[in-house]
């Protein structure tokens, strides 16, 4: 059946079955106009301050992906998660591979809200006349990348399982990571023609902090509730990250910047 066919006619009988109870009521009233009209029982108020299904069924997904992997998590799992029949995830999502992607998609909209206020500063550091602190804009983007990650864990590994197999779902890279990680490619590889800093390998460069940060959240992770370690092990991170591009574009005209 048509979808929107069968939704049209759903509305048709609704709106008879409304005129109906409309008439109905109606021929009470001749009888005794005085007497009230019982007020119908309905469905309570929705309350448009919490998340909607899709969102919860996003949520809890996200997060057995992560546990779990693609190949270790089912329908029925996240349905029982959510609280909701499993027929109702199918509805919002016909397959386990469209919520998968829509997992990565929710993350990379995350991401880039996050981050592309500092790329975009970055790249007018590098494409300014004349040139802004290129290095100074590439430390804002590490603390940046670094803060969203220690926000939002799940996404290292959700990754990290996605990568345990790199032949698999390489469709999720091109959607969900190269899009931000080759601009900033590019920006480094712009600022290097410019003679602003030297570096021939831009892709290495990106490649090994963002594997870098990802590590750091794993080791967040296996801390497990020591506090005072975590808090030890974001200082120590953080100040090895800006030591890496200290060293990386101290030279020849990027300057030198610990964040």
């Amino acid at each position: 059946m048509d979808y929107e066919a069968g939704r049209s006619r759903q509305a048709g009988r609704l709106s008879g079955m409304r005129k109906s109870t409309e008439n109905k009521g109606g021929e009470e009233g001749e009888g005794n106009v005085s007497a009230p009209r019982a007020r119908r029982r309905g469905r309570p108020p929705r309350d448009h301050s919490a998340p909607s299904t899709p969102d919860r069924i996003l949520a809890e997904a996200t997060d057995l992906f992560a546990r779990h992997g693609a190949d270790g998590v089912s329908m029925r799992d996240i349905a029982t998660r959510v609280g909701i029949d499993v027929s109702s995830v199918h509805h919002h999502f016909p397959s386990k591979a469209s919520l998968y992607d829509a997992c990565f998609a929710r993350v990379f909209e995350l991401e880039q809200a996050t981050l592309t206020p500092p790329v975009r500063a970055f790249l007018a550091a590098v494409r300014s006349e004349p040139a802004g602190d290129v290095v100074g804009a590439m430390h804002d983007l590490v603390d940046a990348f670094v803060d969203f990650l220690d926000e939002h864990p799940q996404t290292t590994f959700l990754w990290l399982r996605r990568w345990l197999d790199p032949s698999l779902h390489l469709s999720l890279d091109e959607a969900y990571s190269l899009p931000i990680y080759g601009e900033i490619e590019r920006a480094l590889l712009d600022a290097a023609t410019r003679g602003l800093v030297v570096e021939p390998t831009p892709h290495i460069t990106v490649r090994s902090l963002v594997w870098a940060a990802h590590g750091h959240v794993t080791a967040l992770s296996a801390r497990g509730g020591d506090a005072v370690t975590a808090d030890r092990e974001r200082r120590e991170f953080r100040a090895y990250a800006h030591r890496f591009v200290d060293r990386l574009y101290a030279t020849p005209g990027g300057g030198g910047s610990t964040g």
